[in-house]
């Protein structure tokens, strides 16, 4: 479990990302994280991009319905606008920005902002997803979060989407998509082909 480094009465800024496939708990450590911090009297900031719309338009919100309210942006410049006095910044769905993500958080850490990001490392395809390989390149402290195989109860690393749909971006849930091994994500691939 990630436990926050002392600040030690100096103020500095760092990135963290958490990081997985669906339903392997990533909004929720992101919640979790950030009422540490407000329960620490620190000011946070969360926000969300225009394109996640699944549980509430205005919401960051978990699979367990749990939510923190935030601000939706349709451009991560929009971040560099918060308040001086804001602590923490957390983003939610990451994957879904643009590529200017990773040199704005640096930016908002470089000016002693602590950063907790949570997304996608892999779309549906396994491939890296947007921005996140650079976030992960650039962040201090990585925690990558596995989600349970429907399919054999192993820890599962990707997101399996069950739809035909070839598109990058498919919102959904687990009408759409699955939690799936390495092994069981490509059996179901294969399967798929004939």
């Amino acid at each position: 479990m990630f436990l926050e480094p002392h600040f030690k009465g100096q103020r500095s800024g760092w990135i963290e990302v958490v990081c997985g496939p669906m339903f392997s708990g990533k909004t929720e450590e992101l919640i979790r994280r950030l009422k540490r911090a407000k329960i620490a009297n620190q000011k946070v900031a969360i926000y969300k991009p225009a394109k996640d719309t699944r549980y509430d338009k205005n919401n960051v919100v978990s699979h367990d319905a749990n939510f923190l309210v935030s601000t939706v942006v349709s451009s991560s410049k929009e971040l560099l606008t918060i308040d001086r006095d804001i602590n923490v910044v957390g983003i939610d769905e990451v994957q879904f920005f643009d590529d200017d993500l990773p040199d704005v958080v640096q930016e908002l850490a470089m000016n002693g902002i602590r950063v907790v990001i949570s997304g996608l490392d892999m779309d549906f395809k396994g491939k890296p997803f947007g921005c996140m390989p650079a976030l992960l390149a650039v962040a201090e402290y990585v925690t990558k979060l596995h989600a349970i195989c429907t399919h054999c109860g192993n820890l599962a690393t990707h997101s399996y989407r069950m739809s035909e749909d070839q598109d990058t971006v498919v919102l959904g849930e687990t009408d759409v998509y699955e939690a799936r091994c390495r092994t069981c994500y490509a059996m179901g691939n294969i399967l798929r082909l004939r």
